[in-house]
Protein backbone atom coordinates (compact mmCIF):
# COMPACT_ATOMS: atom_id res chain seq x y z
CA UNK A 1 0.00 0.00 0.00
CA UNK A 2 0.69 3.33 -0.15
CA UNK A 3 2.84 4.79 3.50
CA UNK A 4 3.37 7.73 4.64
CA UNK A 5 6.77 7.32 6.85
CA UNK A 6 8.74 9.19 8.94
CA UNK A 7 11.73 8.77 11.18
CA UNK A 8 11.76 9.31 14.98
CA UNK A 9 13.96 8.58 17.72
CA UNK A 10 12.39 7.66 21.69
CA UNK A 11 13.07 4.60 24.08
CA UNK A 12 11.61 1.33 23.33
CA UNK A 13 13.83 -0.40 25.92
CA UNK A 14 16.88 1.64 24.37
CA UNK A 15 17.44 4.71 21.96
CA UNK A 16 15.79 3.23 18.50
CA UNK A 17 14.67 4.60 15.37
CA UNK A 18 10.68 4.97 15.01
CA UNK A 19 8.98 4.18 11.53
CA UNK A 20 5.53 4.88 11.87
CA UNK A 21 3.63 3.18 8.80
CA UNK A 22 0.21 3.24 7.21
CA UNK A 23 -1.84 2.04 4.98
CA UNK A 24 -2.88 3.02 0.84
CA UNK A 25 -3.79 1.39 -1.61
CA UNK A 26 -6.12 0.71 -5.21
CA UNK A 27 -9.60 -0.06 -5.78
CA UNK A 28 -11.80 0.98 -2.46
CA UNK A 29 -14.72 -1.00 -3.99
CA UNK A 30 -13.92 -4.51 -2.33
CA UNK A 31 -15.86 -5.83 0.98
CA UNK A 32 -14.26 -7.07 3.49
CA UNK A 33 -13.97 -10.38 5.04
CA UNK A 34 -15.92 -11.85 7.14
CA UNK A 35 -13.00 -12.72 9.95
CA UNK A 36 -14.48 -14.63 12.72
CA UNK A 37 -13.30 -12.29 15.61
CA UNK A 38 -12.73 -9.39 13.96
CA UNK A 39 -13.70 -5.76 15.13
CA UNK A 40 -15.71 -4.27 12.46
CA UNK A 41 -15.23 -0.79 12.77
CA UNK A 42 -17.34 1.48 14.55
CA UNK A 43 -17.57 0.27 17.96
CA UNK A 44 -16.37 1.56 21.50
CA UNK A 45 -13.77 -0.08 23.95
CA UNK A 46 -14.30 -3.60 24.86
CA UNK A 47 -16.09 -4.48 28.49
CA UNK A 48 -12.89 -6.08 29.39
CA UNK A 49 -10.71 -3.07 28.81
CA UNK A 50 -13.57 -0.61 30.26
CA UNK A 51 -13.81 -2.88 33.28
CA UNK A 52 -10.14 -2.64 34.26
CA UNK A 53 -10.21 0.61 35.42
CA UNK A 54 -11.92 3.31 36.82
CA UNK A 55 -11.02 5.83 33.43
CA UNK A 56 -13.53 6.52 30.94
CA UNK A 57 -12.13 5.35 27.61
CA UNK A 58 -13.20 7.22 24.36
CA UNK A 59 -15.40 5.39 22.14
CA UNK A 60 -13.59 5.44 18.45
CA UNK A 61 -16.05 4.95 15.21
CA UNK A 62 -14.04 4.32 11.70
CA UNK A 63 -16.52 4.37 8.56
CA UNK A 64 -18.25 1.74 7.04
CA UNK A 65 -15.98 2.42 4.25
CA UNK A 66 -12.76 1.43 6.45
CA UNK A 67 -12.49 -2.15 8.78
CA UNK A 68 -9.51 -2.82 10.95
CA UNK A 69 -10.43 -6.64 11.77
CA UNK A 70 -8.30 -8.26 14.61
CA UNK A 71 -7.63 -12.05 14.79
CA UNK A 72 -6.60 -13.66 17.63
CA UNK A 73 -6.59 -10.73 20.44
CA UNK A 74 -7.59 -12.78 23.60
CA UNK A 75 -4.86 -13.67 26.49
CA UNK A 76 -6.06 -16.21 29.35
CA UNK A 77 -3.90 -13.60 31.62
CA UNK A 78 -6.95 -10.75 32.49
CA UNK A 79 -4.30 -8.05 32.71
CA UNK A 80 -2.59 -9.02 29.47
CA UNK A 81 -5.90 -8.64 27.76
CA UNK A 82 -6.34 -4.72 29.21
CA UNK A 83 -2.95 -4.47 27.41
CA UNK A 84 -4.37 -6.15 24.00
CA UNK A 85 -7.59 -4.30 24.48
CA UNK A 86 -5.20 -0.33 25.05
CA UNK A 87 -3.08 -1.20 21.89
CA UNK A 88 -5.99 -2.32 19.95
CA UNK A 89 -7.83 1.11 20.89
CA UNK A 90 -4.69 3.19 20.18
CA UNK A 91 -4.50 1.31 16.34
CA UNK A 92 -7.74 1.89 16.15
CA UNK A 93 -7.35 5.76 17.11
CA UNK A 94 -4.57 6.29 14.42
CA UNK A 95 -7.00 5.20 11.79
CA UNK A 96 -9.98 7.18 13.12
CA UNK A 97 -7.23 10.66 13.50
CA UNK A 98 -6.21 9.97 9.90
CA UNK A 99 -10.25 9.89 8.53
CA UNK A 100 -10.87 13.03 10.78
CA UNK A 101 -7.94 14.70 9.26
CA UNK A 102 -7.11 15.77 12.88
CA UNK A 103 -3.53 14.84 14.23
CA UNK A 104 -4.04 16.14 17.67
CA UNK A 105 -7.12 13.60 18.00
CA UNK A 106 -8.31 13.38 21.65
CA UNK A 107 -8.86 9.68 21.27
CA UNK A 108 -5.31 9.12 19.87
CA UNK A 109 -3.94 11.27 23.07
CA UNK A 110 -5.59 9.39 25.61
CA UNK A 111 -4.02 6.25 24.34
CA UNK A 112 -0.19 7.87 23.74
CA UNK A 113 2.28 8.38 25.74
CA UNK A 114 4.33 11.87 24.35
CA UNK A 115 6.98 10.29 22.38
CA UNK A 116 3.96 7.98 20.84
CA UNK A 117 1.86 10.92 20.27
CA UNK A 118 4.22 13.22 18.39
CA UNK A 119 5.25 10.57 15.96
CA UNK A 120 1.67 9.29 15.66
CA UNK A 121 0.64 13.34 15.02
CA UNK A 122 3.08 13.52 12.42
CA UNK A 123 1.77 10.26 10.99
CA UNK A 124 -1.85 11.61 10.69
CA UNK A 125 -0.28 15.09 9.11
CA UNK A 126 1.41 12.74 6.18
CA UNK A 127 -2.35 12.24 5.01
CA UNK A 128 -3.35 15.41 4.40
CA UNK A 129 -5.65 15.47 1.90
CA UNK A 130 -6.19 12.02 1.72
CA UNK A 131 -8.24 9.33 3.53
CA UNK A 132 -8.04 5.84 3.81
CA UNK A 133 -10.78 2.96 2.88
CA UNK A 134 -10.75 -0.93 2.26
CA UNK A 135 -9.61 -3.08 5.13
CA UNK A 136 -6.70 -4.02 7.21
CA UNK A 137 -6.30 -7.03 9.34
CA UNK A 138 -4.33 -7.28 12.49
CA UNK A 139 -2.98 -10.36 13.46
CA UNK A 140 -0.35 -12.73 15.49
CA UNK A 141 -0.46 -10.28 18.82
CA UNK A 142 2.49 -11.08 21.09
CA UNK A 143 2.31 -9.34 24.44
CA UNK A 144 4.89 -9.37 27.70
CA UNK A 145 5.23 -7.53 31.04
CA UNK A 146 8.47 -5.64 31.60
CA UNK A 147 9.79 -5.90 34.46
CA UNK A 148 8.24 -7.45 37.92
CA UNK A 149 5.54 -5.03 38.79
CA UNK A 150 3.76 -5.32 35.59
CA UNK A 151 3.68 -1.61 34.91
CA UNK A 152 5.31 -1.87 31.27
CA UNK A 153 5.06 -3.75 28.81
CA UNK A 154 5.99 -4.97 25.17
CA UNK A 155 3.10 -5.67 22.59
CA UNK A 156 3.97 -6.90 19.12
CA UNK A 157 1.40 -7.78 16.21
CA UNK A 158 1.38 -8.22 12.81
CA UNK A 159 -0.92 -5.70 10.29
CA UNK A 160 -1.32 -7.02 6.51
CA UNK A 161 -2.45 -4.27 4.91
CA UNK A 162 -3.02 -5.39 1.64
CA UNK A 163 -6.77 -4.65 1.01
CA UNK A 164 -6.62 -0.88 2.55
CA UNK A 165 -6.25 2.03 0.18
CA UNK A 166 -5.36 5.59 0.44
CA UNK A 167 -7.65 7.75 -1.45
CA UNK A 168 -6.96 11.51 -2.76
CA UNK A 169 -9.95 13.13 -1.42
CA UNK A 170 -10.33 15.52 -4.52
CA UNK A 171 -9.62 13.06 -7.22
CA UNK A 172 -11.12 9.92 -5.71
CA UNK A 173 -7.96 8.64 -6.84
CA UNK A 174 -6.49 5.37 -4.60
CA UNK A 175 -2.90 3.89 -4.80
CA UNK A 176 -1.68 0.50 -3.93
CA UNK A 177 0.97 -0.93 -2.38
CA UNK A 178 4.03 0.00 -4.47
CA UNK A 179 5.42 -3.15 -6.49
CA UNK A 180 8.73 -4.73 -4.80
CA UNK A 181 7.17 -3.54 -0.92
CA UNK A 182 4.94 -6.07 1.55
CA UNK A 183 1.65 -5.38 2.78
CA UNK A 184 2.40 -6.89 5.58
CA UNK A 185 4.12 -4.89 8.73
CA UNK A 186 5.02 -6.01 12.18
CA UNK A 187 4.57 -3.40 14.57
CA UNK A 188 6.84 -3.33 17.80
CA UNK A 189 5.30 -1.28 20.75
CA UNK A 190 6.03 -0.52 24.29
CA UNK A 191 3.03 0.30 26.99
CA UNK A 192 3.20 2.22 30.39
CA UNK A 193 -0.01 1.61 33.04
CA UNK A 194 -1.05 4.83 33.85
CA UNK A 195 -2.49 5.62 37.14
CA UNK A 196 -5.94 4.93 36.02
CA UNK A 197 -5.77 1.62 34.87
CA UNK A 198 -4.99 2.92 31.17
CA UNK A 199 -2.01 1.48 29.09
CA UNK A 200 -0.62 3.87 27.08
CA UNK A 201 1.44 3.01 24.32
CA UNK A 202 4.94 4.85 24.88
CA UNK A 203 6.78 3.75 21.47
CA UNK A 204 6.55 2.28 18.20
CA UNK A 205 9.04 0.76 15.54
CA UNK A 206 7.20 -0.75 12.67
CA UNK A 207 8.82 -3.20 10.00
CA UNK A 208 7.43 -4.24 6.70
CA UNK A 209 7.96 -7.34 5.81
CA UNK A 210 8.85 -9.10 8.89
CA UNK A 211 5.54 -10.62 9.59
Amino acid sequence: MARRTLTTTATFAASAALLLTACGGGDDSSSPDDIKGADKGASSPSASASAASDAKRPAIKLPESFQANFEGWTNSDPELQTVLNDGKERLRASYAAIVAGDPEADSLSFYSGQAAMSTGSAWVKGYKGLTITGEVKVYDPEVTYLGKNKTRSTLFYCVDESKGYSKDLKTGETAGTPEGESPKVQYRTSLGKEANGVWKTMTVETEPGAC
